[in-house]
């Protein structure tokens, strides 16, 4: 499928500060050091506690990058005059929204996998069993986070046939956002435990939050013999 930067405004409800020659998007970038095929990347500027993606966009502009998603004005605006910004909100939350608006346009299976251990050993599992009759696409490595996650499912293609992704959270909220992006089929949580729980006031909100990634899926898979998780799961049904 193919999107174009005009298409952006409605996707993530931001607003155009330039929009100088429409063009497609096939890449997305978050690293100014791994931006490749200038013409159809669009760098998403994302605000981190050690790096700025702002304080990029005139050096990828001079490499040739011409597209940008931004939180905030850019200085010098004149000296990128063929190039296509938008500025958001979130460049985190409007790389959720186009990697979910992509997934709408694909019908295959998707296996959605969470957990507090053991996430991305069962997907790389899965990947090295169903591959061979499939053609599967998958998170590389384990990235499952906020960002990981819809730059993985923004690889989906029309010639794939399974998508296997896994998701990781730290506190309540961001499961629905990932839901949004992964929108899995078939649901595996691998265990519950006590990795990543600062960010929650029980282990039962925990449970909760992360099953919030499988509230349309087809087929969940669990360990039944754990009590908590068979538990709540129950109840839900």
């Amino acid at each position: 499928m193919v999107i174009n930067f005009s298409q952006l405004e409605k996707i993530t409800g931001g607003r155009n500060l330039l929009l100088s020659k429409d063009n497609f998007i096939n890449a997305l970038c978050i690293d100014s050091r791994k931006a490749t095929d200038a013409q159809g990347t669009l760098f998403l500027a994302i605000r981190g506690e050690r790096n700025d993606g702002h304080t990029y966009v005139h050096t990828l502009y001079a490499l040739g990058v011409r597209q940008f998603v931004v939180e905030r004005p850019i200085a010098d605006l004149n000296l990128l005059e063929a190039a296509n910004i938008i500025v958001v909100d979130s460049s985190v939350n409007a790389l959720q929204k186009l990697a979910a608006f992509r997934r709408q346009h694909f019908s295959l299976p998707v296996i959605g996998i969470t957990g507090s251990n053991g996430k991305t050993i069962i997907k790389e599992w899965l990947y090295q069993i169903l591959s061979k009759d499939q053609v599967v696409v998958k998170n590389p490595g384990s990235y499952n986070s906020q960002v990981g996650v819809p730059l993985s499912v923004w690889q989906l293609q029309p010639y794939h046939q399974l998508g296997i992704f896994e998701a990781g959270i730290s506190r309540p909220g961001e499961m629905e956002k990932l839901e949004s992006v992964i929108q899995p089929t078939v649901g595996i949580f691998t265990n519950i435990g006590s990795s990543h729980s600062e960010g929650f006031t029980s282990q039962e909100e925990k449970i909760r939050e992360k099953l919030k990634l499988f509230k349309d899926v087809e087929i969940l898979v669990y360990r039944k013999d754990h009590n908590p998780l068979d538990k709540i799961i129950s109840q839900s049904n």
